[in-house]
C-alpha cells in the first residue's frame, strides 16, 4: 500500500482572517471621522467667511471709503455723538460748486446712506447700506473723517475701521 502524504496546505486560518478584517476597519474608520472631521471644519469656515456679518463689514467699509473719497475737504458735518456724518461732494467732474451731499446714519440697526441735492437741500435717494448693525460712531478730525461700525447677528461679531482723508477742493 502506498503511503499518502499530507501536505500542509499554505493559507490563512479564520483566526487570521479574523485579525486582518478588525485591523481593515479600524483603518477605514480613522480616514472615515478624519474625512468627516476635514468637511465639518470646511463647512463651518465657509458659513463664517459667507455669513450676512462678514458680507455687511466689507460692503459698509467700501461704501464709506468711496463716498470718502469723492468728498470734498471744505464741508463735514457730524453731531457730537457721532451718530452721524455728511459729506459734501461735486455731482461731476464739470461742477463748478459742491452740489452734492451723502449722509450715513443708523437706524433701526441699519446702516443707511442718504443722497441728495444742496441747493435747494433735498433728499434724492436713500440706501441701506448694511444691516445687523450693534453701534456705528463716526468721527472727523480735521480733514479726516472715521467709521467705527460694530456688526453682530446673534452668532457671530464683526468690528470694522474705516478712516478717510478728505483730499478734493
Amino acid at each position: 500500500m502506498r503511503k499518502e502524504e499530507f501536505r500542509a496546505q499554505r493559507g490563512f486560518t479564520l483566526v487570521e482572517l479574523m485579525i486582518a478584517t478588525v485591523l481593515g476597519l479600524i483603518v477605514i474608520f480613522g480616514i472615515s471621522v478624519m474625512l468627516a472631521d476635514g468637511q465639518r471644519g470646511w463647512q463651518t469656515m465657509y458659513a463664517r467667511i459667507q455669513s450676512d456679518v462678514v458680507t455687511d463689514s466689507y460692503v459698509a467699509r467700501k461704501a464709506f471709503d468711496s463716498i470718502m473719497r469723492q468728498a470734498s475737504k471744505g464741508k463735514v458735518l457730524s453731531d457730537d455723538t457721532g451718530s452721524w456724518i455728511e459729506v459734501y461732494y461735486y455731482a461731476d467732474a464739470n461742477s463748478v460748486s459742491v452740489d452734492r451731499y451723502a449722509r450715513f446714519y443708523t437706524a433701526d440697526g441699519d446702516l443707511n446712506l442718504e443722497y441728495g441735492k444742496l441747493k435747494p437741500k433735498e433728499t434724492v435717494t436713500v440706501q441701506t447700506v448694511c444691516g445687523n448693525v450693534s453701534n456705528c460712531v463716526f468721527e472727523t478730525t480735521g480733514r479726516s473723517a472715521q467709521m467705527v461700525l460694530s456688526l453682530d447677528n446673534g452668532s457671530q461679531t464683526a468690528a470694522v475701521v474705516s478712516s478717510a482723508f478728505l483730499h478734493n477742493e
